[in-house]
């Protein structure tokens, strides 16, 4: 039995069409699987009846945070984190691609090894790519293929499954700064900055949809962004004498 209150952040943006069903799998999850929880759904500047359908629940447990205009999941996943109040804290996309039951196996992870940061890996699943388009399984392979080659590590960064102790958390999350698609890289950096052990749970896309991410035009920027993050992180990091 978990004693942790556990917080899950999902971010969203236009998300109407989903995000009802989201909620009531995730509350339903977390209420079986944790006597302590919240759940923090962060907007990123939703156009449609995101804010409105979050707004629709009366659940103590569930909280609504976010801001205008549309920033970039970065910008969400920060603003959710930040505002934790669990112990714990993770995150998942909107479409639980993962599926709902990956965040209690990840947090049962990140404990059971005793480290502060818990990642999924479909690096590591048999089956972590199946029925991937082979247009973006090849930007995901060179993706982290790129991330190894410049930050001497080989997690699967982009998986949208991470979970944290609020240690971790808030010390990696106030150090961000970055607001589009390569804020995991950004992430991954700040946490290997600052040595914090890192456990992997494979995992495999069990919800597909079609992805808001232009693969070729999103590549091309995120690999702009993911040299610019790695030169930042290491001149902030520097500053505060933490290398």
């Amino acid at each position: 039995m978990q004693s942790k209150k556990i917080t899950l952040v999902i971010p969203a943006y236009n998300e109407a069409s989903i995000i009802k069903d989201t909620i009531e799998t995730s509350l339903s999850y977390l209420e079986q699987s944790f006597p302590e929880y919240e759940l923090i759904i962060s907007d990123d500047g939703s156009t449609d009846e995101t804010r409105a359908i979050v707004e629709s629940f009366s659940n103590s447990h569930l909280r609504y945070v976010g801001h205008m205009p549309n920033r970039g999941k970065g910008s969400a996943v920060r603003e959710g984190i930040l505002a934790a109040k669990g112990d714990i804290v993770a995150y998942t996309d909107a479409d639980l691609a993962y599926g709902i039951e990956a965040v209690g196996e990840l947090i049962q992870k990140l404990e059971a090894e005793g480290t502060e940061i818990a990642i999924g890996s479909r690096k590591l699943h048999p089956d972590g790519y199946k029925d991937y388009p082979a247009i973006r399984l090849l930007a995901s392979r060179f993706f982290s293929f790129l991330t190894g080659l410049l930050a001497g590590f080989h997690y699967d960064t982009q998986c949208g499954l991470k979970a944290f102790s609020s240690k971790a958390a808030k010390e990696i999350f106030s150090r961000c700064e970055t607001d589009g698609f390569a804020f995991d890289f950004e992430v991954m950096m700040i946490a290997s900055g600052l040595s914090f052990p890192v456990a992997q749970l494979p995992v495999k896309i069990v919800n597909h949809r079609d992805s808001k991410v232009r693969v070729v035009r999103d590549s091309i920027r995120m690999f702009g962004d993911i040299i610019c993050i790695r030169r930042a992180v290491k001149k902030r990091l520097e500053r505060e004498n933490l290398l």
